[in-house]
């Protein structure tokens, strides 16, 4: 039992998480790509559309992969790294309560980077698909 909530809570923290970041931050970004060019900073000096496409993948499609439970740990990376650059790089004069969403998603992130998916993902359902049946295997599931 205590199992199972641990999962529904890792569930809803990727949901949760995920769902956020892309609303909040990944469509707007992804749908006003070209009006974004133009008000994104660059920290890195890499260029607006590199800086640009960075943060929609990082927003945009790492979240959805973190929603399915799938690659989650290498997908919490490319934000927390983001994260990371924007609170640290891009707006360091920000209090802690003004920089609070950002630090919250660093610390959601960076539990689900260190927890994994939890049971209920895809990548444990492909899991359990390509276990052997019957036997040792059946046992230990």
């Amino acid at each position: 039992m205590r199992e199972a909530r641990l999962d529904l809570g890792l569930l809803f923290l990727r949901l949760g998480g995920a769902g956020l970041l892309l609303a909040v931050h990944g469509l707007p970004k992804a749908l006003n790509f070209r009006q974004q060019l133009g008000l994104i900073e660059d920290p890195l000096h890499l260029g607006a559309w590199p800086t640009l496409a960075f943060a929609v993948f990082a927003e945009v499609l790492c979240p959805l992969l973190i929603a399915l439970g799938w690659a989650t740990r290498l997908a919490c990376l490319p934000i927390l790294m983001l994260l990371l650059i924007a609170l640290v790089a891009v707006h360091p004069e920000w209090s802690l309560e003004q920089g609070q969403f950002g630090w919250l998603l660093l610390v959601l992130f960076g539990t689900l980077a260190l927890t994994g998916p939890g049971r209920y993902s895809l990548a444990a359902w492909l899991a359990r698909r390509r276990a052997p049946r019957g036997g040792f295997a059946r046992v230990l599931s």
